[in-house]
């Protein structure tokens, strides 16, 4: 490593990264910088099992964006989950069908979010027995998310009550084995003038 390099390097000043207040304001990690403003819009990757400490929860995989920086302390917005692959290929089984549904939803509280959720039957189910299960998944995440605040629906996604809500309704069409959020992403976040898109990415200093 040059001089230079190494200079630079040292210049750069560590700073902790907290989840957000839905998930306790926990620290999640440390990431370095030279300037505050270059950590605006850096993605954090950590999994629930980092923020609660039950290991059942490892597969589930959620993505926070730095939004503030104060002092020592980088404060983040979620911007997304997504469960890992692996997880998701242990609940494929043979003669069962797949459901997918991706919704775009606003909260009540101004927030605009794309949910994707998986359905697994415990058969092969029929074509039109597949577009009801997917008309009521779509039903549901749209209801849940526009009664919901953006905070309420997180955890709703994350930790199983809309999954649990969509296969209670759902189970009465065919017979299901799983239902689950398999991924979510952030869009947009309210402002005076209206929704604006959530990426934020960073500006110089003037």
């Amino acid at each position: 490593m040059s001089a230079r390099r190494r200079d630079k390097w040292k210049m750069k000043k560590w700073y902790t990264v907290l989840a957000p207040p839905v998930f306790g304001n926990v620290p999640i990690g440390t990431t370095p910088a030279d300037e505050e403003w270059k950590l605006i819009g850096r993605v954090i990757e950590t999994t629930l099992f980092d923020l609660t400490g039950d290991f059942t929860q490892v597969h589930i995989h959620l993505f926070f964006q730095i939004i503030e920086v104060k002092g020592e302390n980088a404060y983040t917005r979620f911007k997304g989950h997504e469960l890992s692959r692996d997880y998701m290929k242990s609940l494929i089984r043979r003669k069962s069908s797949k459901i997918a549904a991706i919704v775009d939803v606003a909260t009540k509280d101004g927030y605009g979010l794309r949910i994707t959720g998986v359905a697994l039957t415990t058969y092969r189910c029929k074509s039109s027995q597949k577009r009801a299960i997917r008309k009521i998944m779509t039903e549901v995440i749209k209801k849940f998310a526009s009664e919901a605040t953006f905070d309420e629906l997180i955890t709703a996604m994350v930790f199983g009550k809309l999954s649990t809500e969509i296969f209670q309704k759902a189970k009465k069409i065919y017979p299901l084995r799983k239902v689950e959020i398999y991924k979510s992403k952030l869009l947009t976040i309210p402002t005076p003038e209206g929704p604006k898109p959530a990426v934020v990415l960073p500006t110089p200093p003037r």
